[in-house]
């Protein structure tokens, strides 16, 4: 009889696999790319807030696709990075796209509903 074990043998044990086998290392990204992404985070908020001073700019018909799309950029970064769904498996981000879609379709749905464009 062998004294070794195989991983999927020792798993059937109840004894613990490789931890690479479990959870594949990734690299976490720096320190500095956490503070350029919040920077990046930051001048978008401060343009969101400047949209609201119409009597420096006037945005007209594009204030609400600008700010959408500026939402969604922000969600875009903070789910990505902060979150670390750029490093888990794919399935949550596409769950965090679909409701993304959703909250985007819902929210001008009901701009169209109280007929904001008119």
């Amino acid at each position: 009889m062998s004294t070794t074990t195989s991983a999927h043998e020792a798993a059937a044990d109840g004894a613990p696999e490789d931890a690479a086998h479990e959870h594949p290392e990734h690299e976490h990204p720096s320190d500095w790319a956490y503070v350029k992404i919040a920077l990046i985070l930051a001048v978008i908020t401060a343009v969101e807030v400047f949209t609201y001073f119409e009597t420096v700019l006037d945005w007209g018909s594009f204030l609400i696709p600008s700010l959408l799309i500026m939402m969604v950029i922000k969600f875009w970064l903070v789910a990505t990075w902060f979150m670390h769904l750029k490093f888990d498996n794919p399935i949550f981000s596409k769950m965090f796209v679909g409701g993304l879609l959703l909250a985007v379709g819902v929210y001008v749905a009901a701009l169209a509903a109280f007929e904001f464009w008119a």
